[in-house]
């Protein structure tokens, strides 16, 4: 099992972050085929062989990612891809 974790600062303030990161989070499901929850500030996502959340704090956001066997492999990959949309998205 892999673990991906990434945090980023902002000063978007907690609502402004939040919409934020729904757009992030729907480019992640689409992509990726995960279904997304909202509860609260926080988006819990799943799908077979991986699940998650996204942590929306007032001036971080995190992402926790546990990737199973067959999504370890794309690892690197989908760390850099949440990465660089995360960035996207707050600049």
């Amino acid at each position: 099992m892999t673990q991906i974790s990434v945090e980023r600062k902002h000063s978007l303030g907690r609502e402004a972050a939040k919409q934020k990161a729904g757009v992030l989070v729907e480019k992640l499901a689409r992509e990726y085929g995960l279904q997304a929850t909202w509860v609260g500030d926080t988006v819990e996502v799943k799908r077979s062989g991986a699940n998650g959340t996204v942590r929306i704090g007032d001036d971080t956001i995190r992402i926790d990612l546990k990737l199973g066997m067959m999504l370890s492999i794309m690892g690197a990959s989908i760390k850099s891809e949440i990465e660089r949309a995360l960035d996207k998205e707050l600049a």
